[in-house]
């Protein structure tokens, strides 16, 4: 597809994170097989910070082998977990600088993988039935239409295929990181789900996040939040992204299959 100012913005936005080390564009090359391995089987809860916004840990069982789709999820986070694991890995995001962390996490790690660069919003390069599974991170608020990439990815799946999707709560939009209190934050303006002009973001609202899948054609099989949000003590200091997101509770991931 050509670009559009969207994906100019986005690619933009990317670039800097990239080129900053910024928390989701930096390899997890301290990822520890062993406790992948053990988080899957079920010994270890959840995985401890920065890797717990990888869940839940069930869809990660008996994949070796399979074909997984990392979508606009590049960074050498996800991808090291499935590689790891014996995956067949192909990492699909707008920046080749965040591609770059998928290729660095393979070489560090000794696994193969495939990565590509592209707009989500165009899977038209895979064939259809390519893959058993579509892990998405928290990416889809970057785009103003869910329905295009639920299509997309429905096309490239399996029959019985997973596709698990993050989102961001959409009542987070509605806090600021300086309205702190002392005891939470508070509710400062209304979001209708417009543009949020800075960083090119979209809020959805639960009723698209979850009709939109079931129209087109996936059997919701589980929700799960952010295990962030399970740690004892908030880390940071009040009005940082951290310690925001440990009180307001801000993502959470659909389990869904091709029916």
């Amino acid at each position: 597809m050509q670009e559009d100012e969207i994906a100019r913005a986005n690619k933009k936005f990317w670039k800097a994170n990239a080129e900053r080390g910024d928390l989701y564009s930096t390899p997890w090359l301290d990822l520890d097989p062993e406790i992948v391995k053990k988080w899957v089987g079920g010994e270890i809860e959840h995985l401890l910070v920065p890797f717990s916004y990888v869940y839940p840990n069930h869809i990660f069982q008996n994949i070796a082998g399979k074909n997984i789709l990392c979508l606009a999820s590049g960074g050498g986070q996800q991808s090291a977990v499935f590689g790891l694991l014996g995956a067949n890995v192909t990492v699909f995001d707008l920046t080749d600088e965040q591609l770059e962390g998928d290729r660095k996490a393979a070489a560090h790690h000794g696994y193969d993988i495939r990565t590509i660069q592209g707009d989500m919003r165009d899977l038209s390069r895979f064939p259809a039935e390519s893959f058993d599974m579509v892990y998405q991170a928290i990416s889809l608020c970057y785009i103003p239409s869910l329905e295009e990439i639920y299509e997309q990815v429905i096309r490239v799946l399996k029959p019985g295929g997973i596709y698990r999707v993050g989102h961001g709560n959409p009542a987070f939009w509605h806090l600021e990181e300086d309205s702190w209190d002392g005891r939470g934050y508070r509710i400062v303006s209304a979001i209708e789900g417009e543009e949020i002009e800075d960083s090119q973001q979209f809020c959805h609202e639960f009723g698209s996040i979850f009709n939109e899948l079931i129209k087109t054609g996936f059997e919701i099989m589980s929700v799960h939040q952010d295990p962030r949000h399970l740690a004892k003590e908030p880390d940071g200091e009040p009005g940082s992204y951290h310690h925001m997101h440990f009180y307001a509770h801000s993502m959470f991931a659909i389990v869904t299959r091709k029916d």
